[in-house]
């Protein structure tokens, strides 16, 4: 759950440093490094193959 609390958070534009205080960190590197993961791209890969496997729906 953090890490998409972290990513979803990230991809929405909020603040990193903003983010590492909701989430109980006093600086950003471990909110960076271990946390921040980019869905978007991972969700849009999915999307594209499902487009591929299903082209007509």
């Amino acid at each position: 759950m953090r890490h998409s609390f972290v990513s979803l958070l990230s991809d929405s534009g909020m603040p990193i440093e903003a983010i590492s205080r909701l989430v109980g960190r006093r600086n950003t590197s471990v909110t960076e490094t271990v946390y921040r993961k980019q869905l978007r791209p991972v969700l849009l890969e999915g999307a594209e193959a499902m487009d591929q496997i299903f082209p007509d729906l």
